[in-house]
């Protein structure tokens, strides 16, 4: 405990800001159903778009503010793109929230 309380107190303030942007982006609720989808497994846009009956354009708009803030990634197949959460610290992220809000 002692430790992760040093990893909090020693952050600068670009540190603080970029946690408090990364807090934002999960402030939305489109991008936190992407992001659910995503924890299930690899998917495209169409598949998104479908799954959450939006647009493939307004989820591809999310899509990019996530892999912006490193929350996604994305590989080619062909002319298909997929995409996954980055990596585990995102799930676990998902997880804890989801784990938080049940207690």
């Amino acid at each position: 405990m002692e430790e992760r309380n040093n990893k909090i107190t020693s952050l600068n303030s670009e540190q603080i800001d970029d946690l408090a942007d990364l807090f934002k982006i999960f402030g939305d609720q489109t991008r936190i159903k992407i992001m659910m989808i995503l924890s299930e497994k690899e998917s495209c846009v169409n598949n998104i778009s479908e799954s959450l009956n939006m647009t493939i354009s307004a989820v591809s708009h999310q899509l990019r503010i996530l892999k912006q803030f490193r929350l996604v990634k994305s590989r080619r197949d062909g002319k298909m793109i997929y995409y996954s959460l980055d990596d585990e610290h995102v799930q676990m992220i998902l997880e804890k929230g989801i784990e938080h809000i049940c207690e």
